[in-house]
């Protein structure tokens, strides 16, 4: 998926420099904005993710409950002891943030606090510690940034073509005009893709981490509900993805949920506990 991503902005260098009668130029202006953008993406997305969030990192004395069940499952997963964040955002929710297992930050919000039991807490916060392990946020940072400077590159090819004025390439208008309509959108399908992917394993490594695959799918099922709630007023549409659950709470799209989700259902991934369960538990679950 990375693959397509940076394709994609290369094909987007390379149409530039066409409409300018300088094509490789382009191509090798794009792989270098494409390289910077995942450098940049990967020192900064912690601290822009915290001051997105209001993100107040905490202590054990302030957040014992919280910061306890962090410490306790870190060291489980052989991970380094992340910073404890609260966020005061008026929805049940968490995310994990930071480029590496040394620079991490797992954050709940104080709705979230308030409404899970302990092995729901738990099973909620080794998910987050799973994308952690897995270096899920620097992937999705890295996704979320590519796909933006596609969309910029796209609107940026549009008007070089309109100003250029070049009698002698007359098709590079109407190509920069179909890239405009398609390659965001192909890039947004490729983002999303990439982060339902992996939500799927980081709901499979917490699972298996706490052995208790019916607590997250029992955690899922109520942060849904409490998202979906008329008091929630979270509205960052951009950063939706690098929450456990969709912070706009269920949504639905007749034909297009799968493909337009930052998350897969809470169906689906409830589902997948059970058989999860099944296979670490021996427990049957009847749908």
């Amino acid at each position: 998926m990375f693959v397509a991503m940076t394709g994609i902005l290369v094909a987007l260098g390379s149409l530039i420099g066409y409409i300018f009668n300088y094509t490789w130029a382009g191509f090798y202006i794009m792989l270098g904005v494409s390289l910077l953008v995942s450098f940049v993406s990967y020192f900064f997305s912690k601290n822009m993710a915290l001051a997105a969030n209001k993100v107040r990192i905490v202590t054990r004395e302030e957040e014992p409950r919280l910061y306890d069940t962090v410490e306790r499952l870190a060291k489980k997963a052989g991970l380094p002891m992340p910073q404890v964040g609260v966020s005061e955002v008026n929805m049940p929710n968490a995310f994990a943030t930071g480029r590496n297992p040394k620079n991490a930050a797992v954050v709940a919000t104080r709705p979230l606090l308030y409404l899970l039991n302990d092995e729901q807490l738990e099973g909620v916060l080794a998910h987050e510690l799973s994308h952690i392990k897995n270096r899920d946020i620097l992937v999705m940072s890295t996704a979320s940034a590519l796909a933006s400077i596609i969309s910029f590159v796209t609107r940026m090819a549009v008007w070089s073509a309109i100003f250029s004025g070049d009698r002698n390439n007359p098709y590079g208008l109407v190509l920069a005009i179909l890239a405009d309509l398609t390659m965001p959108f192909a890039a947004m399908l490729v983002q999303l893709g990439i982060s339902r992917n992996r939500e799927y394993l980081a709901d499979e490594s917490g699972a298996r981490l706490t052995g208790k695959p019916m607590a997250l799918a029992s955690a899922l099922q109520s942060l849904e509900t409490g998202c979906s709630a008329r008091t929630n007023d979270y509205h960052n549409p951009a950063a939706s993805n690098m929450w456990i659950t969709n912070p706009s709470g269920k949504k639905r799209m007749p034909g297009l949920e799968n493909l337009f989700r930052t998350h897969p259902s809470t169906e689906d991934r409830i589902a997948r506990l059970k058989q999860l369960d099944t296979e670490i538990n021996g427990v049957q679950h009847y749908y």
